[in-house]
């Protein structure tokens, strides 16, 4: 993706985001946005049912009405002149005139609602990929479509492809920590509904989201080439962690980052920071918080490796299992889908990241249990697997690991080998913490 659809994504994702937050009857989003909307990006996240009205603000519009907090679901198309072969079934349109006197029509409509009309009548989408709406997880969403497009020709075409937002617990709760929402599959559930329900036809998901299990009837054939697996430190005041004073607020949202960073420096304190990358750099930024760490992958991903201060070694910082990961579902029954993906599957990344979940299935540690892992392919070829847990508090960390020929069966052997030693270590109590 541009770098420019990303900032756009960002924005109105960010506008969206602190209107769930705070309850918010309005919310303010650049008319930039939506001006560049279909130069940059197909999918800008806006509402069917939202009203647009102007702002105090010459350069803004606002965002009200009883619905304003569900425009996450759907799209807005920048037009000028003659719209071509695409025609669209809007549920409401704003007009401006902008600064070169040109007539620009903002055609707000919901996902589902667009088709490419052909000479011989209107074609429906092949594939309409599901994914979550924030900046993010539409990178993934925008990368998966880009690779289906290189390796299959009918996908290239005009209207084959479609991507579908769907918004899922974990994104609507902003104001709680993962551990007190409880329950597995925070984001990813509804996608899996949606997937099984039969309108989506492939799912898009961080692997570090998605349980150890599959729901019944899914099936998971394709991990993307894995992105850079290791956490980021973004602080404005100090260039690493070891720099920062006793008593520095650190805000995570991870309990394994937390964990390990209070077992290596104790005299730092860690807070809740949850919502997505670019509102935790402006809450940074505005001094909420001293410190904070991101994973690298979705940094890169976004496209905003310029605000990292420093990058941490897997030895300071082991990442979370499956992180940097993309995998890409569908139902076990649609043989085309899976034919389509399984083209697309990286077999390192896949083997890796399924070494990773058979020692997080082992250890089958609930939310409050912070749990780290890697596998990866050394230079002798083979397999190298490390693994931890840890009390919140990182009082107590415990480690392993594991080599192993770079096989499905021995890799997976290894896994759960290495997570039943770490149980068997803790003891029945080490995975019940409380609040």
């Amino acid at each position: 993706m541009k770098s420019t659809e990303l900032d756009h994504l960002a924005a109105a994702a960010t506008a969206r985001e602190e209107a769930w937050g705070f309850g918010q009857e309005e919310a303010a989003v650049p008319m930039a946005i939506l001006q560049t909307a279909a130069a940059a990006a197909p999918a800008i996240l806006l509402s069917k049912n939202v009203e647009i009205g102007p702002s105090p603000s010459s350069n803004r519009v606002l965002l009200s009405g009883p619905e304003r907090s569900s425009f996450w679901g759907c799209e807005a198309l920048h037009r000028e002149g003659t719209s071509g072969a695409q025609t669209v079934r809007s549920e409401g349109t704003a007009r401006r005139r902008s600064t070169s006197a040109r007539s620009v029509e903002l055609m707000i409509r919901a996902t589902a609602a667009v088709s490419s009309e052909t000479s011989t009548g209107v074609r429906t989408a092949l594939v309409r990929i599901g994914t979550r709406g924030s900046p993010l997880a539409l990178a993934q969403a925008y990368q998966t479509r880009d690779k289906l497009k290189g390796a299959h020709p009918e996908l290239a075409e005009e209207g084959a492809l479609e991507i579908v937002i769907i918004k899922t617990t974990g994104d609507k709760i902003l104001n709680q920590p993962l551990a007190d929402i409880g329950g597995k599959g925070l984001f990813t559930k509804e996608i899996d509904d949606a997937l099984l329900g039969g309108s989506i036809d492939i799912a898009v998901h961080s692997m570090k989201d998605v349980p150890t299990y599959l729901p019944e009837g899914t099936i998971l054939p394709c991990n993307l080439p894995r992105e850079d697996v290791r956490d980021a430190f973004i602080c404005p005041g100090y260039s690493s962690l070891a720099e920062l004073p006793a008593g520095s607020v650190v805000g995570t949202a991870s309990l394994r980052r937390q964990s390990q960073l209070l077992n290596k420096y104790p005299s730092l304190k860690c807070v809740n920071f949850r919502g997505n990358v670019q509102t935790r750099l402006r809450k940074l930024n505005e001094g909420t918080v001293q410190a904070t760490l991101l994973a690298l992958a979705g940094l890169k991903r976004l496209d905003m490796t310029q605000h990292i201060t420093s990058i941490l070694s897997i030895e300071e910082m082991l990442p979370a299992i499956a992180q940097g990961a993309i995998g890409i579902a569908c139902r076990t029954d649609d043989n085309k889908m899976v034919d389509y993906l399984s083209s697309l599957n990286h077999e390192d990344t896949r083997l890796a990241v399924a070494c990773e979940r058979s020692f997080l299935a082992a250890l089958d540690g609930s939310c409050r249990t912070p749990i780290a892992g890697l596998a990866y392919r050394n230079e002798a070829g083979t397999c190298t697997f490390r693994g931890l847990v840890a009390s919140p508090d990182g009082t107590r960390v415990l480690e392993t690991s594991r080599e192993c020929a770079f096989s499905y069966d021995d890799m997976i052997a290894a896994g759960k080998d290495a997570g039943e030693e770490l149980k068997t270590r803790g003891g029945p109590d080490f995975f019940n913490w409380s609040r």
